[in-house]
This record gives structure tokens, C-alpha cells and sequence, in this order.
């Protein structure tokens, strides 16, 4: 399998003459050979890197490879720190629901929007209950009502029946 990004080719690498040179500093040295490139990288204590092989000539850059590698894999593991996943989290309701239970879950799902995750809120029917959906859609409708007003989420996909489940996901406010 080939890596996402090939390493940059670093001095004896580079084959392709002439090439443009930038300092260690940042400044432009013109366009020169490459061994002349690499002469004025050795005397600085430094190596010659390719930054832009598509460009032509070539851009190559004065300057401590090791230092370079270290810094962007420093950069990839902040980015990937400061990422997150939206994860779909499931609640299940029951229709005939006492209030402590109702409050309980729907803490669970105010936490799972507060953290970034979008959740399903699930209305399950057993048995004769299917005759009476409308007391799922009024459990569902109160879980939107006590995030609705905590102004920490809005219903992404409105309550639909699916075989014996009634079910809407909610999204965190702003996210969607």
C-alpha cells in the first residue's frame, strides 16, 4: 500500500537540475544546480528539501529535515486531537412512560447533544399499543419540547413509524 503523502525527496534525492532555492530564512536564492544547492545546504549545517516537486523548476528550501518532520507530525496529532466525530446515540421510550423515567432518559439525551452527538429518540410499541401511536408521537413530541427549550438541539428528521418503532433524531443546535 502507497502512503497518503510520499515523503519530500531530501538531498541526494533530488535529481532534476536546476532548481529554485529558498534560504533558510525564507528568502529567495534564485534558481541554481543542485549541487550548488547542496553545497550552500551542507555549509549551513542544514539538508536541502523539496517542498514543490510539480513546480517547475522544482522549489527546494534550506532547512533541518528532522525539525520539519517533527513539526508537521506535531500539527497531524493537533488536528486530529481537535477533531470530533458525530456519533448517532439511540434512546428508547416506551408510550406509556412515568415522568421520572421521562426525565431520566431525556437528561441522557440533553448530555448527548451537549457533548456534539446527534440522537435517535425511539418510541417502542408492543402488542396492542401500535392502535394508539398518537402516545408515542406526544412522548416524542415532549422530548422535542424539553430540548427545544433548553435551546441545546433541533429535530433533524421529524417522527416517522417504522414497523413497531416511532423514531426523529435530534441534532445538536447549530451542527446540522
Amino acid at each position: 500500500m502507497r502512503p497518503i503523502a510520499p515523503e519530500p525527496r531530501v538531498n541526494r534525492q533530488i535529481r532534476i537540475s536546476p532548481i529554485r532555492l529558498i534560504g533558510d530564512e525564507g528568502e529567495q536564492l534564485g534558481v541554481v544546480a543542485v549541487d550548488e544547492a547542496l553545497r550552500i545546504a551542507e555549509e549551513k549545517g542544514f539538508d536541502l528539501v523539496e517542498v514543490a516537486p510539480t513546480a517547475r523548476p522544482p522549489v527546494c528550501k534550506i532547512m533541518d529535515y528532522g525539525k520539519f518532520k517533527y513539526d508537521t507530525a506535531k500539527k497531524e496529532r493537533e488536528a486530529r486531537k481537535k477533531q470530533h466525530n458525530v456519533q448517532l446515540k439511540e434512546i428508547r421510550y416506551r408510550p406509556n412512560i412515568e415522568d421520572h423515567d421521562f426525565d431520566f432518559k431525556t437528561n441522557h439525551v440533553v448530555e448527548f447533544l451537549k457533548e456534539g452527538n446527534k440522537v435517535k429518540v425511539t418510541v417502542m410499541f408492543r402488542g396492542r399499543e401500535m392502535t394508539h401511536t398518537e402516545h408515542g408521537r406526544a412522548v416524542l413530541d415532549r422530548v422535542s419540547t424539553v430540548v427545544g427549550e433548553q435551546g441545546i438541539g433541533n429535530v433533524e428528521s421529524t417522527p416517522k413509524l417504522e414497523g413497531r418503532n416511532m423514531s426523529m433524531i435530534v441534532a445538536p443546535k447549530g451542527k446540522h
